[in-house]
């Protein structure tokens, strides 16, 4: 879905809903157009506004709530990833396949999640990390320090499949498609009313096309915080681009 068409057309035709309300209007009689009117078209104009607004509140606040709640789960894998490091460096070089299989493994998500070309990502690999699972458990513990670390390191794995599955599962949309027919809708009635009684001079139109551009970039944004690992507002990876380096070392 690219976006920044879907804007530039819904700009496009809320200034052309403008256009068609300033056309109706030569055709409109005279005595429709009385101050009586005029009042009783804006106030249902400022019912379906006042619910348009309330509507596109609630989409900016469920897509930037579904952002910020993907955000803070890629930050707490990152953590949980140094932390697992850090456990087997301590269980010592018989960790050392484990801690090959946990870097390749955090390339690879790195390398499918941003990739360097900003084309959309693909999401979260279900099976990404069984690698690291299975040579974790294939560690043979000597003492109760390892045997504690070993516990310690399953649990972290068991923790980064459950965030894991978690953007797996929230990778489907978080934008009702009939909300958004519904809300350009209103929008659409709102532009053309409103252009209907405004008086037809370059400062009501003016005033229309500013608006219409600010209803697309509050569109824009909806869109895309709602893809979260791709376009412009994307997740930014230097969370887990910092934990690679440190896995490096």
């Amino acid at each position: 879905m690219n976006i920044i068409l879907i804007t530039v057309v819904l700009f496009a035709g809320l200034v052309g809903a403008a256009l068609l309300g300033r056309r109706v209007h030569r055709y409109i009689p005279e005595e429709h157009l009385s101050s009586d009117s005029r009042d009783a078209v804006k106030l249902a104009m400022g019912l379906v506004a006042t619910m348009t607004a309330l509507v596109l509140g609630l989409l900016v606040s469920s897509a930037k709530g579904a952002y910020d709640t993907k955000r803070s789960e890629v930050i707490e894998m990152a953590a949980k990833i140094a932390l697992l490091n850090r456990v087997l460096v301590l269980y010592g070089s018989e960790a050392d396949q484990a801690r090959g299989e946990l870097r390749e493994s955090v390339a690879d998500a790195m390398q499918r999640i941003w990739p360097a070309e900003g084309n959309n990502p693909e999401q979260f690999e279900p099976k990404a990390g069984f690698g690291v699972y299975g040579a974790i458990q294939g560690l043979s513990p000597l003492d109760d320090t390892q045997r504690a670390l070993k516990t310690h390191a399953v649990t972290l794995m068991v923790d980064l499949g459950t965030l894991r599955s978690m953007l797996v599962a929230q990778s489907i949309p978080s934008i009702s498609k009939p909300m958004l027919i519904i809300l350009v809708s209103w929008l659409v009635i709102i532009f053309v009313g409103f252009s209907i009684i405004a008086p037809p001079n370059a400062t009501t139109m003016l005033a229309l096309v500013t608006s219409a551009f600010s209803v697309a970039c509050a569109i824009f944004l909806i869109l895309e915080l709602d893809q979260p690992f791709g376009g412009l507002i994307r997740i930014p990876s230097d969370p887990i681009a910092n934990v690679l380096k440190y896995l490096a070392k």
